[in-house]
């Protein structure tokens, strides 16, 4: 699958993979301040952004993916940066094609399995009657009954687009919804060369205890905390980028 993508800057390649639900466009100021440095190339995963749909998307798929833009784009050699979802396919692909990547920072997850946290939004993204709304303001109020943080929703509705004057999500629900099971499994991978785990202290996602078990899959790993949840670049953007500066010098 040929995945849509956005470059800036110039240098050696920094690769930025978004979390379930996201796109490229999420790391706006981010990769704009490491294109000062770096080729940073932001990707859609498949069913997301204005990457293609597919019904099939196991965590092999997208780490393929990645895999074919490599190749595409010649990049022989790069830095790999995934965020919760991003971060199993970055930790996939690394695992798998050890020889691409310098070094990888994944941000805020773990190997274990995941309980499902997801599969509510995605009902009620799909239950929302998009014939009936007329703006983001409109369905943010509709999904406000079966959703309740105003911030998730807030994230969510990136994802409504006006398509001929009419609204549709442009992630693949329906796919999203039957492949989670994929996203929720642990991970099976080892991975000999270095790489940094950021995760947020008010997450859940990387536990204490999750620490040592990431340790004997990845031996060269260095653990930061940054005091922050699960959106750990939007909410602590300075401190990230930071961290992350100083492990990639």
């Amino acid at each position: 699958m040929q995945l849509h993508y956005q470059t800036l800057g110039q240098g050696q390649p920094l690769v930025l993979l978004h979390g379930l639900f996201g796109s490229a466009d999420n790391w706006g100021s981010i990769a704009k301040h490491f294109a000062q440095h770096y080729q940073v190339i932001s990707v859609d995963l498949r069913n997301h952004g204005r990457s293609p749909h597919n019904d099939s998307q196991t965590l092999t798929d997208m780490a393929e993916d990645l895999r074919q833009l490599c190749d595409d784009l010649g990049l022989a050699q790069l830095h790999l940066l995934g965020h919760s979802l991003g971060g199993r396919v970055a930790m996939l692909f690394a695992a798998q094609y050890p020889e691409h990547v310098n070094k990888l920072v994944v941000v805020d997850m773990g190997i274990r399995a995941y309980a499902d946290a997801h599969t509510h939004l995605i009902d009620a993204m799909l239950a929302l009657d998009l014939s009936q709304v007329q703006s983001r303001s409109e369905a943010d109020k509709a999904l406000s009954a079966s959703i309740s943080n105003l911030m998730v929703r807030q994230f969510l509705l990136t994802n409504l687009v006006k398509v001929d004057d009419q609204l549709q999500w442009r992630i693949n629900l329906p796919a999203l919804k039957a492949n989670y099971a994929y996203f929720q499994a642990a991970l099976a991978v080892h991975y000999e060369k270095p790489c940094l785990f950021i995760r947020g202290e008010q997450s859940d996602y990387v536990r204490d205890q999750d620490v040592a078990v990431i340790q004997q899959h990845f031996p060269q790993s260095e653990f930061a905390s940054l005091p922050t949840g699960h959106w750990v670049h939007a909410e602590q953007p300075q401190l990230f980028i930071e961290t992350v500066e100083k492990y990639l010098l």
